[in-house]
């Protein structure tokens, strides 16, 4: 169907357009066919489905949260390998997903939002796509995660430099590592896991640490035939197994609110430092000097017993610069290389990863004008001044103790509770109020001051000048409750005008 005035097909209509492919994208899909909502579409910017389990695919890419609880409720998966599922193995079981519900016809690939406008007259969105067309949805999930950028540091000289240069997150199989001088730059959670991998390829590995990691140990172990067969024929076992994992994780939220608890941990880690570690000097400078858990706890078995290599290097000098064939570092030390890892992880900020993403709400407000002095949303789903606009882990709904799969299904439920609303009432849109948003985000930054996220490190939970942005300051079960029914006096509902695109 054409539009003759313009010559242009006519924009696609939806009720809901997913953005994003990923865990959240697909477990709001899935929630929404198993609510009788089928008019929907998942649009992902790539060629597949997967997010940052179709990114991340280096050596040694492996969950830090344990597999029972790193996936859906509602769509268990009851035959994972072992406690922490490899990176394979997670993509696989999304693939499944996929199968399974046969999310297929919803996608649209290789199909990237540039931009999103809301209609006040229609109450809906339009979206403009990359392949030059426009999809009008009702609603709009943002499911684009926080992980998939790559933060990639400029150092000086790099134009010059002749050798292999890539992201952890696009990783290059292709290029062989066996017999090459390779420097890592990056400590982050990326780094410890493949930095282990790479290391009995490479001829001399060169670990450029910036800030020392605490890294504690992985209580990995393989299932065994009988726990995945009784997971599968019991599905109460499976859940108390899923129940057991959620509050043994939950309990570190302890030492996080109460940093002089924290102290106690960090004793343990000096400790597990030591043992591994052979050289005394050595495992001074893998010694973090902050309090544990003011960064992202990093969990390997494999990280620290590294360093014992002959062929592997620990370098904690600044880096000057890169030449042809070597890099030089601060103290004047020139290295010959062949290859540059960037283990360095993501850009976090959504102010900065969505700089290129035009989202104007009511009266043509920008999200990046909204979020100018930081990003701040109601329990990371929803945001003033921009109707009918979900997110999935938006601001403050990450965590560094527990699972986030736990935290998307709780939104998801919210979400689901919103779009019922608004079909209830009659009315076309739903928008969170401006007071009880403002309140909602006083209230997080006040419990997050005093916890160890804001003990005085620099860490990718924070924006520039020390605003904590991301994290969940408390416990999971505590946003849980808060989100379990939604208060229909937090949100305004609107309806559409004579003037609307319907009309």
């Amino acid at each position: 169907m054409h539009d003759a005035t313009q010559g242009k097909q006519m924009p696609q209509q939806t009720q809901v357009a997913i953005i994003g492919a990923g865990f959240g994208g697909l477990a709001m899909a899935i929630r929404l066919l198993q609510n009788n909502i089928q008019d929907f579409v998942i649009l992902e910017k790539a060629h597949d489905v997967g997010g940052t389990w179709r990114e991340n695919q280096y050596p040694g890419a492996a969950c830090d949260v344990q597999s029972h609880m790193y996936s859906l409720s509602f769509a268990a998966k009851t035959d994972w390998s072992k406690r922490y599922a490899e990176a394979p193995e997670i993509f696989a079981y999304i693939q499944s997903l996929m199968s399974s519900y046969d999310l297929k016809k919803y996608c649209q690939f290789n199909c990237e939002v540039l931009a999103a406008e809301y209609n006040q007259h229609s109450c809906d969105w339009k979206l403009t796509l990359n392949n030059d067309s426009i999809l009008i949805a009702q609603f709009v999930v943002f499911a684009s995660g926080p992980l998939h950028v790559p933060q990639i540091p400029h150092i000086k000289g790099i134009e010059k430099f002749q050798g292999k240069v890539f992201h952890s997150s696009q990783w290059d199989h292709k290029y062989d590592l066996s017999n090459k001088n390779v420097p890592s730059i990056g400590t982050g959670g990326s780094a410890i896991q493949y930095i282990p991998e790479i290391a009995p390829q490479v001829k001399q590995l060169y670990v450029f640490q910036r800030t020392a990691a605490w890294v504690i140990p992985r209580d990995e172990r393989r299932y065994s035939r009988l726990e995945k067969k009784l997971f599968d024929k019991f599905d109460w076992f499976r859940r108390l197994h899923r129940a057991r994992l959620y509050w043994s994780n939950e309990s570190r939220v302890v030492p996080i609110v109460k940093p002089t608890v924290m102290k106690y941990t960090q004793k343990l880690a000096e400790a597990y430092i030591k043992y591994q570690v052979k050289d005394k000097k050595l495992a001074q400078k893998l010694t973090p000097d902050y309090i544990m858990g003011c960064k992202r706890i990093l969990v390997s078995n494999k990280y620290y017993p590294t360093f014992n290599r002959r062929n592997v290097e620990l370098v904690s000098d600044g880096i000057q610069e890169l030449t042809t064939h070597s890099i030089i570092t601060q103290d004047g030390k020139e290295r010959k290389i062949d290859c540059l890892i960037y283990g360095t992880g993501f850009i976090t900020d959504p102010r900065i990863y969505l700089k290129s993403f035009k989202c104007t709400g009511e009266n043509g407000l920008d999200l990046r004008e909204a979020w100018h002095d930081g990003a701040e949303s109601f329990y990371g789903m929803c945001t003033k001044h921009f109707p009918n606009f979900f997110q999935l882990l938006g601001p403050n709904t990450v965590l560094a103790h527990n699972s986030v799969i736990f935290m998307i299904e709780s939104q998801i439920n919210y979400i689901l509770q919103m779009i019922q609303l608004v079909k209830h009432t009659h009315s076309h849109a739903i928008v969170v109020k401006d007071q009880v948003q403002d309140q909602f985000n006083a209230d997080v930054q006040n419990l997050l001051n005093g916890t160890v996220w804001q003990s005085g490190c620099v860490s990718w939970y924070q924006q520039n000048g020390g605003k904590n942005f991301a994290l969940w300051p408390t416990y999971t079960w505590k946003y849980w409750l808060k989100t379990k029914k939604l208060n229909p006096a937090d949100y305004r509902l609107l309806n559409k005008t004579s003037r609307s695109r319907a009309a």
